[in-house]
């Protein structure tokens, strides 16, 4: 059963479950509004409630952001699963291309994923404010 996650005060077996080393999804929605879902790394700044995800600038999940109108913003969701645990984090989504902003989301991938990310040149960083999390009961106990 889902569950309403309180992002204010998680609980500790949710934001561990965020540190392990596991393959997400992230869904973005195509212009006639059917969900794109794609494999992807995720990494996830409680304190600053960010979610980040590293690909290639030219992905269709980018294009998919970028094609958002500015009255209705890119709302995205990136999901995990292990077993019967499984967490969803959704959020509106930017995209940063900024060598700063790249850099440090390498790093938090590389610390999470326990290797740094293959050579891109044209990598870039979906940024995810989140202000919603779901999961199961799981992290209640």
């Amino acid at each position: 059963m889902a569950k309403k996650i309180d992002l204010d005060e998680p609980a500790a077996a949710f934001l561990g479950f965020w540190r392990e080393r596991h393959l997400c999804t992230l869904t973005t929605l195509r212009a006639d509004g059917t969900p794109h879902v794609v494999p992807v790394g995720v990494t996830y700044d409680a304190g600053q409630r960010v979610a980040r995800v590293i690909t290639d600038g030219a992905s269709r999940k980018v294009a998919h952001i970028l094609a958002a109108p500015s009255s209705a913003p890119a709302r995205v969701a990136v999901c995990q699963v292990d077993g019967r645990r499984w967490a969803t984090l959704e959020g509106v989504a930017t995209v940063r291309t900024g060598p700063a902003s790249v850099a440090d989301a390498e790093r938090r991938y590389a610390e999470r994923y326990n290797h740094p990310p293959r050579p891109n040149p044209t990598r870039v960083v979906i940024e995810i404010a989140v202000d919603r999390g779901t999961g199961n009961a799981v992290f209640d106990e």
